[in-house]
């Protein structure tokens, strides 16, 4: 028995229209929630044309020329824009009847293709009870068949798996939501030894170090702490027959662990270290859940995700915006203060359902309606941009290429100390032992 895919009824409006326009194909990701029992498509996005395949040379059509680096870009951008709960669940292909015979070998390798360069991203590894199947999508333009298949994306050798695909409408109208904000104070040495000061990597290790601390949290819904296999909903009332988008809204706290437990060894490290970069801030954060029965730990999980990926995203996006304005050949920074991108929601049609972006400080209302015609095939009206927070900041603290004599005088002192001090209470110890034995000699003797 294969997955079943639950779809908002306006896609296939959508994918009809798409289907009067193929020349001779359209490939688009499908993005939506897994859950154990069922999947649940939301949206479903063109891949936006390039503008030189305006000017190929007419021939016979072939899937050839598949840009499948377009597309993973493309899938890169889109998962920035998409909060907790939602991923990319798939990708589809509207073709002419001469290229059915090859386009689900295409969606077979652009589905992997999309998955290892959305996993390079992540901060957080699926978990093996995930739902792993994602969706390869194949419409006829000429006789409108859809087939939908899935392969799992955990195994390369992973053969295709026949799915239903079921419209449904006013799918995600009471959708669940969750919301937190989380303090951010993240301190990030530079180490000497880092080639080049490599600004972007050294800032990824220290937000890997800083995910595993908010994967540790303690996570307060509506200021409780509930088991994770109970029911989200449970002692509350579900709305039912409802086709109006209205949230069901959860307050979470996020309580961070100060330190670690006792079975833990805590240990002292010196590195030299020439700089530091510091993250100072609040983020905002959102999760959204199905409204079947969803697990606590389902919603817990969606909303840890969406912290880690909103902070990694936005450091992602200003290090692209500082190559772009600065040129990659800069690699010693002086003191800089930057400012991280602002996050802004956009609410769907009718769906409870908010989509996402970030902005920077000088980016008009325009430009953020531009992204998302662009990216996501979605008209958005300004007044309909939400911004979500106020400033966070990037400090980037001087760099040095090597530390002076000084420095490493200093370094080798405070090392020493350290090493006296791990071992003073050996010594200590040793010393009572031997007067002990003394004192005892000397009493028995007498």
């Amino acid at each position: 028995m294969g997955r079943t895919y639950l779809v908002e009824e306006g896609i296939g409006q959508y994918l009809t229209e798409l289907s009067t326009k193929v020349k001779p194909y359209v490939t688009g990701l499908l993005i939506g929630q897994c859950s154990p029992q069922r999947d649940y498509v939301i949206r479903a996005v063109r891949t936006p044309p390039k503008e030189q395949q305006q000017e190929e040379s007419v021939g016979p059509p072939k899937l050839a020329s598949l840009d499948e680096e377009w597309i993973t870009t493309h899938a890169s951008q889109v998962s920035r824009m998409l909060p907790g709960g939602l991923l990319v669940l798939g990708v589809f292909m509207v073709a002419t009847p001469e290229l059915a015979k090859d386009g689900q070998n295409a969606l077979r390798k652009l589905i992997f293709s999309v998955e290892k360069s959305l996993s390079k991203r992540r901060l957080w590894k699926l978990a093996e009870e995930e739902v792993s199947d994602r969706a390869a999508l194949q419409i006829c333009s000429a006789t409108k068949k859809v087939v939908c298949r899935t392969y799992d994306v955990q195994d390369p050798k992973s053969s295709a798996k026949p799915a239903d695909w079921k419209y449904q409408s006013a799918l995600t109208a009471s959708w669940l939501a969750l919301g937190c904000t989380v303090n951010v104070n993240i301190h990030i040495p530079l180490l000497a030894t880092s080639p080049n000061h490599d600004l972007e990597k050294n800032t990824k290790n220290g937000l890997n170090r800083w995910s595993k601390q908010i994967e540790d949290s303690v996570f307060l819904i509506n200021g409780q702490v509930k088991d994770e296999d109970t029911e989200l909903l449970e002692g509350q009332k579900k709305l039912r027959g409802n086709t109006q988008p209205s949230t069901q809204f959860s307050d979470v706290k996020v309580l961070t662990q100060l330190c670690q437990g006792a079975s833990a060894r805590s240990t002292a490290t010196v590195q030299v270290c020439s700089g530091s970069i510091n993250l100072r801030g609040a983020v905002k954060c959102r999760a959204y859940i199905h409204n079947n029965k969803p697990k606590v730990k389902e919603a817990i999980q969606a909303l840890k995700r969406d912290i880690i990926n909103t902070l990694s995203d936005r450091c992602e996006i200003l290090f692209e915006d500082l190559i772009l304005n600065e040129g990659p050949q800069k690699k010693n920074f002086e003191r800089e203060y930057h400012v991280l991108p602002q996050r802004l929601f956009v609410p769907v049609a009718g769906s409870s359902v908010m989509l996402s972006d970030y902005k920077f400080g000088d980016e008009a209302a325009g430009e953020i309606q531009e992204r998302f015609v662009e990216m996501l095939d979605q008209p958005v009206q300004a007044e309909d941009i939400h911004i979500a927070e106020d400033i966070s900041t990037v400090d980037i603290c001087p760099v040095t290429d090597s530390p002076s004599d000084t420095q490493q005088a200093q370094l080798t002192k405070a090392t020493l100390l350290l090493k006296l001090q791990q071992n003073m209470g050996l010594v200590v110890a040793a010393a009572v032992a031997v007067l002990a034995s003394i004192f005892s000699f000397n009493y028995f003797s007498d």
